[in-house]
């Protein structure tokens, strides 16, 4: 008769301890579950994007729009010249979205980019000290060699639309230094350590208190567009593509409008 009783007993105890282990299994799946949920709904995107020096201002602002039609998603920018971005992207700077200050320096990353769509323009302006103490009035004044004139580097968007104004009209402008980018330009006219500098129009308008802006003529001119595009290392592609998008957006669109940018 004990072989019975001991055989039930170990049955009893084979039953016993699977169902402990099951019930185990069950609570760590459920609580797998939960910290899984609890993580996604904590969770938000953030978005990374390399933006040309000259969108400084204005991007602030769309940032801040985009947050709040997109809550959960936090968008960052990385400012710098075009070259300087597209060299970033050249090393595989972790990001999701790039708009450069031209279409040349989009068009040699087409390797590492969604296809791009050009969200504003603007041009270009002469920047002197307040109150334009040294008369300036038009291009061919930026000849006089007894004025400090700053130009941003040849390879820069802005650098490279200024020497093309110039050399159409045979100008020879011999600049006291050659910036990394337009804001520098705009920086070194603000202190006054250069008498004049080439910007662009929206750069000016972000320092009337420090700089007068002086209009060139539309023939004289040269038109700057500004392309945007995914990046397609992003980890963030659905939500950079949506951002992209949106630039295009009649409120995007409003908000650089009303910083001086023109229309794509």
């Amino acid at each position: 008769m004990s072989f019975p009783l001991s055989g039930h007993r170990g049955v009893a105890a084979v039953l016993s301890a699977s169902l402990l282990a099951t019930l185990a299994a069950c609570g760590g799946g459920g609580d797998a579950g939960g910290d899984s949920a609890t993580a996604k709904a904590g969770s938000g995107t953030e978005l990374t994007v390399l933006a040309a020096s000259s969108l400084t201002d204005v991007f602030a602002t769309a940032g801040a729009a985009y947050e709040k039609e997109h809550p959960g998603t936090k968008v960052t920018f990385s400012f710098a010249g075009s070259q300087e971005l597209a060299a970033q992207v050249g090393q595989g700077a972790p990001a999701d979205a790039l708009v450069t200050a031209d279409t040349r320096t989009m068009d040699r990353l087409t390797a590492d980019t969604g296809r791009p769509t050009v969200i504003a323009k603007n041009r270009l302006v002469i920047a002197t000290e307040e109150g334009n103490p040294e008369k300036i009035q038009g291009l061919s004044d930026l000849a006089d060699p007894a004025l400090k004139v700053v130009l941003a580097a040849p390879e820069v968007p802005v650098g490279r639309y200024g020497r093309q104004i110039l050399d159409a009209r045979g100008i020879d402008v011999k600049p006291v230094s050659q910036e990394p980018n337009v804001r520098a330009v705009l920086s070194k006219v603000e202190l006054g350590e250069a008498d004049a500098g080439l910007v662009y129009r929206t750069d000016a308008a972000t320092a009337t208190d420090n700089v007068d802006a002086i209009d060139i003529p539309d023939a004289q001119n040269a038109i700057a567009s500004y392309p945007a595009a995914t990046l397609k290392s992003s980890g963030n592609s659905e939500a950079a593509a949506a951002f992209v998008s949106w630039l295009s957006t009649p409120e995007a669109q409003k908000i650089l409008r009303d910083a001086g940018f023109q229309k794509p």
